[in-house]
């Protein structure tokens, strides 16, 4: 076969699968914040960064020999990254069911958005905020709801103790607390 119909990959390309994906026939729940948090990254690529590395590009592509030209090749490169995540963010954000967990304020039942303690069958007591997986971080104990614990835990309640699948077996869990965001001002 010719070597010119053959795509070779740089090995640097996710595939989508690699990416944070929804389970099939379900919503993309995400907070206001998030909401905003994703349109703020995607205008920053579109307006700011995209138009930057474009103009780096045209410049180094107008310096000659594009083969070991290291500021096209990398402005090249860059730019199929920006494009992708572009591409990600704009789908995202067309499929974003945003849910404001403000009206759940008050309530100690476990919904998307909200701040819940539990403790584990060894004492361990853990406090997690379930949110949507573009903008769930575990450093600042945020958890997708789509994640195990946040599976198990929806719709309990405090005092309600939940069974957990785990990789070392069920375990149980209790609800020790359940907060919401409290409803903003802005009348």
């Amino acid at each position: 076969m010719n070597k010119a119909f053959v795509r070779e990959s740089d090995g640097d390309e996710d595939e989508e699968g690699a990416l944070p994906s929804l389970p099939i026939g379900s919503k993309n729940y995400i907070t206001p914040q998030g909401y905003a948090a994703l349109r703020e990254e995607l205008f920053e690529l579109m307006d700011v960064d995209r138009p930057k590395i474009v103009e780096v590009v045209h410049w180094a592509a107008s310096n000659g020999d594009r083969s070991e030209n290291g500021d096209y090749i990398y402005g090249k490169k860059r730019l199929r990254e920006i494009d992708k995540r572009i591409r990600f963010l704009t789908n995202r954000l067309d499929i974003a069911e945003v849910t404001d967990p403000t009206v759940h304020h008050g309530k100690d039942q476990i919904f998307f958005g909200s701040t819940a303690t539990y403790v584990d069958e060894k004492n361990v007591e853990r406090t997690i905020t379930i949110l949507g997986i573009d903008e769930a971080d575990s450093l600042k104990g945020q958890v997708s709801w789509v994640s195990p614990i946040a599976r198990a835990l929806i719709k309990s309640s405090v005092g309600d103790v939940v069974k957990l699948q785990t990789p070392a077996g069920i375990q149980e869990v209790e609800v020790l607390n359940v907060s919401y965001p409290p409803p903003s001002d802005k009348t």
